[in-house]
């Protein structure tokens, strides 16, 4: 199956923090299921730690990408045909890295790991 982790679900299991909830660890970790992360996802990440005080990362942000590549995920462009979708996805949550992520879910069709029920509202799989 393939599965796309949300922003907070990467850091979780790239930093071993437990939040992560055993069924989304056990979902990451099954050999026969293909993980991605959107590059939206880095964008964020990137934002937050320019910020200060919104995130913090055991390793250097400069080895993200490195780090997705070791645990076998794969990072996800955004493509023209995402951003047709996302024009009219409705405004349930308005947070645009989360739409992005959202909007992925239901071109890729792929379910989210996400603990973030807000997902729920729109036609997308949400795992936790």
């Amino acid at each position: 199956m393939n599965l796309l982790l949300d922003t907070h679900t990467l850091i979780w299991y790239l930093e071993g923090n437990q939040e992560l909830s055993q069924t989304c660890q056990n979902l990451i970790e099954e050999r026969s299921n293909t993980n991605f992360v959107s590059i939206a996802s880095f964008w964020e990440i990137a934002i937050k730690l320019s910020i200060g005080g919104k995130l913090e990362l055991s390793k250097p942000f400069e080895h993200l990408n490195q780090l997705v590549w070791e645990n076998n995920i794969t990072v996800l462009p955004i493509r023209f045909d995402h951003t047709v979708i996302v024009r009219s996805l409705p405004f349930h949550h308005k947070d645009p890295f989360d739409r992005i992520i959202i909007t992925q879910s239901i071109v890729d069709d792929m379910p989210v790991l996400s603990r973030d029920s807000y997902f729920d509202a729109y036609p997308i799989r949400r795992l936790w």
